[in-house]
């Protein structure tokens, strides 16, 4: 059966020890300024405060903004997103089927439960273009694309870059396996990975042999 081309950015799926992922999150806080939009599976990094730029909200919350950019840390990936600062429940109270946040400046602060263990294993799609990956690819460092962002999908388009398997210890990803499934057939077109995120902020990246 040819794998189906669905990218929904990064799922957790279980912690390295083996151990299935327990829903365990971190609350973070998206700047009611930042223009970026958001969808679960979508991964952040935090925003450090700069010059005009604080680095949390006014509780204190951290900020992040949406990962970019080849070489930067990621702080986690988003599993959900409202607009309540202590936490859930992960609504838009003025629109209850709103399930992300919309791109442009926001009139209030969004919040996001944010998977930021550097442990937890996840699942993502294989872009569509370039070669497709083989056995040879298992173990080695990988690069993320947040995708084309269009419509009001809640889920990422963000994908494996199959175009960027590399040796390098600052690439976003470790290839951990293929994901074993009936609706996934390894080394195919728009095939699912096992990941770790390798360049996370909690710990150093490290090089693949």
């Amino acid at each position: 059966m040819a794998n189906q081309n669905q990218p929904s950015g990064l799922a957790p799926v279980r912690y390295r020890n083996g151990s299935p992922w327990n829903g365990a999150v971190n609350f973070y806080s998206i700047a009611a300024a930042d223009t970026n939009a958001y969808w679960i599976g979508d991964p952040v990094s935090t925003l450090v405060s700069t010059a005009g730029t604080p680095g949390g909200d006014s509780f204190g919350i951290p900020n992040v903004t949406l990962w970019a950019g080849a070489t930067v840390p990621v702080r986690g990936v988003i599993v959900a997103i409202g607009t309540n600062p202590q936490g859930g429940p992960f609504i838009n109270p003025n629109n209850l089927t709103q399930i992300y946040r919309p791109s442009g400046a926001a009139a209030v602060p969004y919040y996001v439960a944010v998977v930021d263990d550097p442990e937890v294993l996840f699942e993502i799609q294989e872009a569509g273009v370039h070669a497709v990956l083989t056995a040879a690819s298992i173990s080695r460092n990988v690069s993320l694309n947040t995708g084309t962002r269009s419509g009001t999908l809640p889920l990422s388009p963000t994908y494996l870059d199959n175009n960027t398997v590399s040796t390098t210890a600052t690439l976003q990803l470790k290839i951990q396996a293929a994901i074993q499934r009936a609706d996934n057939t390894p080394f195919t077109q728009y095939q699912k990975w096992l990941v770790s995120i390798n360049n996370h902020e909690f710990s150093a990246g490290t090089a693949s042999l």
